[in-house]
């Protein structure tokens, strides 16, 4: 899977970087959920870019919530590669900006996603509810939390997908 995410990030810095030929540093504004995982992922970048090319780079990185992070660069922010967790987020780079080409999702393999997450149950220590579906969460012995759905677009996503699978 990282190989995946490696390949399609690296594909897309190199398009970037070839427009921008002088520059030493890019910077990738991406959801706080990546946040490790581009610790991880940017040195390998970094020596695999200076190995093919010849020149260092640094990848630099800026983390918020996907929306947030449209929205900053809407704004200003001089982001070169954009990692976000939602299509609408990249949509909107096209459509309020004209940053992004509208066919976006046709230039890479999967629609320009290399994977798709899941949702994880997050249960207290020792799982003392034994919580394993979907349905058990309409149990009455279970209460949820969620995050506030006007601050984090993906908790209502979540919320309004999966209902019905909970009946």
């Amino acid at each position: 899977m990282k190989n995946i995410l490696l390949r399609l990030f690296i594909a897309a810095n190199l398009s970037l970087v070839a427009a921008h030929a002088s520059a030493q540093e890019l910077l990738n504004a991406s959801y706080d959920v990546s946040r490790e995982l581009f610790a991880a992922i940017n040195p390998k970048f970094e020596a695999h870019w200076q190995k093919t090319t010849g020149k260092p780079i640094k990848i630099q990185q800026s983390h918020a919530g996907s929306s947030a992070q449209a929205t900053a660069i809407l704004q200003g922010l001089k982001a070169d590669v954009v990692t976000f967790n939602q299509s609408t987020d990249i949509d909107v780079l096209h459509q309020k900006g004209k940053l992004v080409s509208p066919d976006w999702r046709k230039q890479f393999p999967n629609n320009s996603s290399p994977f798709y997450s899941t949702t994880a149950f997050l249960v207290r220590k020792g799982n003392p509810k034994n919580i394993q579906d979907w349905g058990d969460l309409v149990r009455d012995d279970v209460k949820l939390v969620f995050p506030n759905p006007k601050n984090f677009r993906q908790c209502a996503l979540h919320i309004s997908c999966r209902l019905d699978l909970c009946q």
